[in-house]
């Protein structure tokens, strides 16, 4: 019973520190354990690290720490694509040595055995298309063609020249700090893949991001199927009801057969849960990027949209304070002018409401079928190919 409780424990607190570290910040959140548990672990824990090293090894421990974060999360640096990679193989390694001596089963054929690998295998190689493609590097070959692929919106792109790169920065484009390139369509840099998400290699990552959420959920139903074809096989329904005089009903079996489960078939179970988890937070990060590319949007301009809406609605605030204020003093100065009729202002929409009108304007977003074509088809690669052609001929 008592293991019984601690793999309980351990789903929930896997699940609670997962969504804490991925999800904490989102608005929905704000308030709660999730978000503090958020700052905890982004933040608070590391700063309790670093006060640790200080009182143990004084400021050349805190410098040696502060040179290694450098080297981690201002650098590219493999740490995480090496992670990535001990992962994905430790855990399929651990499931060929506990799950595939039931396969062929009761309810899955032997066939699993190779399209389980094969379904890593290209993991992987989305993994590595992803990791080492170009995500579409401003150079000065290419400047002049992205500059007419992406217009100036004027509202959030603006004419201006990357302080870094020393070249006309296209619209769209953001310079990486880690990276230190200039990078077209920038969406955001990946740890993950030790590089950046751009024009280029969106398409690879929306697969990459898909891909991982089928095969999680392949691992966990397949797992599942193994385990309720071993419960098939060993009759444990029949025995609990003929031989322990169990009642026939769900109620009456369900714990008994839990409690043979999770003594049998612990290390599937826990293979079953991790995968579980791990599929919901890709299912999650899939369906926001998903929404990205649908409405021609990268991660890098949400926020600047944010920003935008944000100055406009504390702008449409102040014209509006500003006109209610002269409009009381006018009425002050005109205390003889006949009295406006008191049914008016009831129907009258108030200036402080225009504020919720204020909406971005995303002059990039051409239609469904339009932003997918341009993800799966990068502008460049349509350009280039259309000039090579229109010389050819």
């Amino acid at each position: 019973m008592a293991f019984h409780w601690a793999l309980l424990c351990y789903g929930l607190i896997t699940l609670i520190v997962a969504v804490s570290f991925l999800c904490g910040q989102w608005p929905i959140f704000q308030g709660t354990p999730i978000s503090f548990i958020h700052r905890f672990l982004t933040f608070g824990a590391y700063q309790y690290f670093l006060k640790f090293v200080g009182a143990l090894l004084g400021d050349k421990g805190i410098t040696s720490i502060l040179s290694v974060e450098y080297y981690c999360c201002d650098r590219p640096n493999p740490i995480l694509q090496i992670i990535y990679l001990a992962i994905i193989g430790s855990t399929y390694c651990i499931i060929v040595k506990t799950t595939f001596q039931y396969i062929p089963g009761y309810y899955l054929s032997g066939v699993h055995r190779y399209t389980s690998l094969l379904a890593v295998a290209i993991g992987i190689l989305l993994f590595l298309l992803t990791s080492f493609s170009d995500p579409g590097t401003v150079t000065v070959d290419n400047i002049s063609q992205y500059l007419s692929v992406y217009p100036y919106d004027n509202i959030i792109y603006t004419k201006k020249e990357c302080s870094t790169c020393k070249l006309p920065k296209p619209a769209r484009s953001k310079h990486c700090s880690i990276c230190n390139r200039c990078v077209a369509r920038f969406d955001h840099h990946c740890g993950w893949m030790n590089n950046c998400i751009g024009e280029r290699n969106t398409r690879y990552f929306i697969a990459f991001l898909l891909w991982h959420f089928l095969l999680c959920m392949y691992a966990t139903i397949a797992i599942g199927l193994v385990i309720a074809g071993r419960l098939k096989e060993s009759k444990i329904v029949y025995i609990l009801t003929v031989y322990y005089g169990v009642e026939n009903s769900f109620r009456g079996l369900a714990p008994h057969i839990v409690q043979w489960l999770l003594g049998s078939y612990n290390t599937q179970i826990l293979l079953m849960v991790f995968m579980a988890i791990v599929s919901l937070l890709l299912a999650g990060f899939f369906a926001y990027h998903a929404k990205l590319c649908l409405t021609n949007t990268t991660t890098n301009e949400t926020f600047k949209w944010q920003d935008y809406v944000s100055w406009q609605k504390k702008l449409v605030e102040a014209r509006a304070s500003s006109a209610a204020l002269k409009a009381s003093i006018d009425g002050v100065n005109s205390e003889r002018k006949p009295p406006e009729n008191k049914c008016k202002p009831f129907f009258k929409r108030s200036s402080l409401e225009n504020t919720e009108a204020v909406e971005k304007n995303n002059v990039y977003d051409k239609g469904f079928f339009h932003n997918l074509y341009e993800v799966i088809f990068p502008v460049r690669i349509k350009a280039s190919h259309l000039h090579t052609k229109s010389k050819s001929s």
